[in-house]
């Protein structure tokens, strides 16, 4: 049976009839290169996946909302209304959905009705892959189809990112919602999170895949270190500028970094922002290596980001260290790192066509040794952005 089916079947089983409800669709996405860079005002280069989340939706005649997660059936439906958008730990999953709609409301787009909703996500939850923006985003554009509101799919983003911000307290950068917006088949997308501008750029990659190694570390932003290294960066950058204008550390080359790095008063807080700096640089290097067309140039610079976030980012741990370390030995692995927040989560690999079976054989062999469970592993392809299906 196909995705679009279940989703349907599961909307009639929980709210009965679907005449005049939607199907709809919003990928996941996986960051190439450019780590804990966007909130630091700097370079990103992610791309949407081929996988995401599924939603169903009918609008209602009355202002009630109705949730239910073909993921989560143990849940149930879960029942709300537009007068209870607020965040609430018992409404679990939905609070992404509900927040969505209080930002619309907040931007001055109230919704005239309440509306029944099915989603189901075939991205590994917990896992790095952004499913928390492929709901929001998924649940923007659902309300634009449905109610006719005027945004863009950059504003569908910048939404996203208000509501994950405001409603559900996490500090995130742009970048999630705007790569699973804006998602174009076949690329990625080079995006300054400074002030928004970007460039498309293909992905060629012949002859080699990208594969998603999942830890099955769960692992969720609030409750990481996430907020703490942020407020990190901050503080270091608040020490430089008492020394040079940088309106941010993506201002910064490693150059004039080094220079006057002296001016941060921690060990901790110069690592931290040296990553910043250092990992911005990094990606727009490994973009015009793309470009020319040396993916080799490209996946040393993938190893390069993983060990300033192993080491001075110290978002890694164990888990992602081995998934790593292990894809490193394996000949046809042309670059490997953690992609994703950290403390759990994926590695993104690029690996040639004829060693992707032994890359799964072998790292999955070596994790399940060293960590005591198994991960899993997608060969992914890089898809578009939110669609009605």
């Amino acid at each position: 049976m196909s995705i679009k089916n279940v989703v349907l079947d599961a909307f009639e089983k929980e709210f009965g009839d679907s005449v005049g409800a939607k199907v709809y669709f919003a990928p996941g996405r996986v960051n190439l290169i450019g780590e804990h860079t966007d909130y630091n005002g700097g370079h990103v280069f992610p791309c949407a996946l081929s996988i995401g989340t599924y939603g169903v939706a009918g609008r209602r005649d009355d202002r009630k909302l109705r949730f239910y997660s073909v993921n989560f059936p143990h849940l149930g439906v879960i029942e709300s209304s537009l007068e209870d958008l607020v965040p609430d730990p018992k409404a679990d999953w939905t609070n992404y959905p509900k927040g969505v709609m209080w930002a619309f409301g907040q931007k001055g787009m109230e919704m005239p009705a309440g509306l029944d909703l099915v989603l189901y996500g075939n991205i590994p939850n917990g896992s790095g892959l952004s499913s928390s923006a492929s709901v929001e985003v998924l649940t923007g554009f659902i309300l634009r189809d449905l109610f006719g509101f005027d945004v863009t799919n950059q504003d569908l983003a910048l939404i996203g990112q208000f509501a994950e911000n405001q409603y559900n307290k996490v500090n995130c950068g742009i970048m999630d919602q705007f790569a699973i917006a804006m998602g174009k088949k076949d690329h990625a997308i080079f995006l300054d999170t400074a002030d928004l501008s970007y460039e498309y750029a293909p992905i060629k990659l012949e002859g080699a895949k990208i594969v998603i190694a999942c830890s099955n570390k769960k692992r969720g932003l609030a409750d990481s270190k996430y907020n703490e290294r942020r407020s990190e960066c901050e503080e270091a950058l608040a020490e430089l500028q008492t020394q040079v204008a940088a309106k941010s550390l993506g201002d910064l080359d490693e150059e004039t970094f080094e220079k006057y790095s002296f001016a941060i008063g921690s060990d901790i807080r110069r690592k931290r922002a040296k990553h910043a700096v250092y990992e911005n640089r990094r990606t727009v290097r490994a973009v015009e290596a793309l470009k020319a067309g040396d993916v080799a140039a490209f996946g040393k610079l993938m190893n390069a980001s993983h060990v300033s976030l192993r080491d001075d980012y110290e978002v890694t741990g164990v888990e992602l260290d081995t998934l790593v370390e292990e894809a490193w030995k394996v000949e046809g692995v042309i670059g490997s790192r953690m992609t994703g927040a950290g403390f759990g989560g994926c590695t993104v690999s690029i690996v040639k066509d004829e060693a992707v079976d032994e890359f799964i054989a072998k790292v999955g062999e070596a994790y399940l040794a060293k960590i005591g469970y198994a991960a899993d592993f997608y060969v992914v392809e890089i898809g578009d952005g939110p669609c009605a299906l």
